[in-house]
């Protein structure tokens, strides 16, 4: 019987922010990449230390070519909690694994990273001072060196408590940065076209990576705005497409969303803005449609579902109807063929956009998308749930002390029958969720007992 290849171990450096969205961001990474999440650690936590085993070092470079969450990833060759206990583990790591880098014609130079606590640069030397037992016989090259190794000390979480001594003290060799510059190069600050909901640049690339997204996909957005989700798709090679019920913003028309400027320019639009990084090759079309009527014959697939529905804070939710379906008690135009705009409860929106990627996606493929909750009276029952998807994830991240967004991605894993069958069978399902139509409301009743509270004390 064959034996399978030792997986090889390494320590991924995580960033700081949007915990909740790391490890599912991670493992749908190394899912792409054909690898699979292996770890000792029983919990993740806040932690900034993980450690991974993974197949090869060429998925840990592709898993760092799209990662925003990680700022690197080392080739681990030690742990300890001690320095005593790292020395003694160093000692054991096979010394084959270690020639290639520390041979005599090899340069390299060692790293102190230590978190929670600055270590004056005296303390720094005496560590690699300590590491002279390893079979180093390369020279030291501080600039441009073939290798870079770095001694990783842990101080954990609390600023106001940092203990003598690290908790974790970890050793590897370098092998790759994260894309955390992204966040800064594609910031809405410097976007061409932006409106009142332009999603945030670290989200974007978290929710692309979270759907999978890779060279030559088809991704969709029903609820485009000005584009940022396509943006951060193109950027990883998808084609990208999208539609929203607003006229203006899908032709760049109307007020301006910037600070100081009254009016949009010629040029701004979806398009400009994937043109602004060099991707309007990816661009395929943003058409005007209502996403509670889809438009699009059987036999239209996407490879992901990637959006961000409007929750009626900054940008109403809205449909199309006949002038049948308006309510009574408002005045009827027979003569008129312009739509009427409805009001869109988001039960109804989350139900409209499930059936339509259980429809739309291709098996495998992925819906990701942010669902508003009241926080009071959220319960894990109430997410949006499908015969035909399978929940991935389901993270939060807070709007207010009584608000949050749970960005759930979902895959498809069955393929869809039909759509009859499938409404009544989540009817039912989604009345759980029908007490946060009123999101807007909640919102800000929040809001304004929370003025009305500070205008008491500030009376008192």
């Amino acid at each position: 019987m064959a034996m399978s290849c030792p997986l090889n171990r390494y320590l991924l450096l995580m960033a700081q922010e949007h915990l909740e969205f790391r490890l599912p961001e991670i493992k749908s990474l190394l899912s792409l990449f054909g690898g699979q999440f292996i770890s000792s650690q029983e919990t993740y936590g806040k932690s900034p230390f993980w450690i991974l085993s993974i197949p090869s070092e060429d998925i840990a470079r592709n898993l760092m070519k799209r990662t925003v969450c990680a700022k690197s990833i080392f080739e681990l060759w030690g742990h300890g909690k001690s320095p005593e206990e790292l020395y003694s583990s160093l000692k054991n790591y096979p010394v084959e694994k270690m020639v290639p880098f520390l041979h005599s014609d090899s340069t390299y130079k060692i790293k102190i990273h230590t978190f929670n606590k600055t270590l004056t640069q005296e303390e720094k030397v005496k560590r690699i001072d300590a590491l002279e037992f390893l079979p180093f016989e390369g020279k030291v090259n501080l600039k441009k060196p073939q290798h870079i190794f770095s001694v990783l000390e842990d101080y954990g979480l609390d600023p106001n408590c940092i203990p003598e001594n690290p908790h974790n003290i970890y050793f590897g060799r370098w092998i790759a940065d994260g894309q955390r510059e992204l966040i800064e190069s594609y910031s809405v600050k410097k976007r061409h076209f932006i409106g009142n909901t332009s999603m945030d640049a670290g989200l974007s690339f978290i929710m692309v990576n979270h759907g999978k997204v890779k060279e030559n996909d088809i991704v969709f957005d029903p609820f485009v705005g000005t584009g940022g989700l396509l943006i951060a798709s193109a950027h990883f090679g998808a084609y990208v497409y999208g539609t929203d019920i607003d006229y203006n913003t899908v032709h760049g028309l109307g007020k301006a969303s910037r600070k100081n400027q009254k009016w949009r320019g010629p040029d701004e639009n979806i398009r400009a803005n994937l043109r602004q990084y060099g991707l309007e090759k990816y661009y395929l079309d943003v058409l005007v449609s209502d996403a509670s009527k889809p438009s699009w014959r059987k036999g239209t697939y996407f490879d992901a579902i990637i959006t961000d529905p409007p929750y009626g804070i900054r940008e109403s939710t809205r449909k199309t109807g006949s002038q049948k379906e308006i309510p009574k008690g408002m005045e009827k135009c027979p003569e008129s063929h312009v739509p009427v705009s409805l009001s869109y409860h988001l039960s109804d929106m989350f139900f409209d956009l499930l059936n339509f990627a259980a429809e739309t996606l291709v098996l495998g493929g992925r819906l990701v998308y942010w669902l508003p909750v009241y926080t009071p009276e959220y319960t894990e029952e109430m997410v949006p749930w499908h015969p035909c998807l399978r929940l991935i994830s389901n993270c939060e991240q807070k709007l207010s002390s009584h608000t949050s967004r749970r960005l759930i991605t979902m895959e498809k894993v069955k393929k869809f029958e039909n759509r009859d069958e499938y409404s009544h069978l989540l009817s039912d399902h989604f009345l759980l969720y029908q007490g946060h139509n009123s999101f807007r409301e909640k919102y800000f009743s929040g809001v304004t007992k929370r003025i009305a509270k500070e205008e008491k004390s500030s009376q008192e």
